[in-house]
């Protein structure tokens, strides 16, 4: 069941990755857009390498993280992959 947020383009599918925030009509969790955020990348450039991506969707991502920035770090930290399981030719 689709639920809509008071974010435009943000909604939550328990049928898709098990309700996380996603960008609608995609799979594409906040998550994915807080964290490439986090990289350094501005959100005007997200949409380079998510082309999938509007840079509304991408703005509207990044306000939802403002307004519920523990949700999306639970997520965030759900998803990460332990350091014992990084390759160390990888991690540096």
């Amino acid at each position: 069941m689709v639920q809509a947020t008071q974010h435009r383009y943000i909604v939550s599918d328990s049928s898709i990755l098990n309700g996380e925030p996603i960008i609608e009509g995609t799979r594409t969790p906040v998550r994915a857009i807080v964290e490439t955020w986090r990289m350094g990348i501005a959100p005007e450039e997200i949409p380079q390498g998510m082309p999938h991506l509007t840079l509304s969707q991408v703005f509207s991502a990044l306000a939802y993280y403002s307004e519920f920035t523990e949700e999306i770090n639970h997520y965030i930290e759900l998803n990460r992959i332990p350091d014992h399981l990084i390759d160390p030719l990888v991690k540096d």
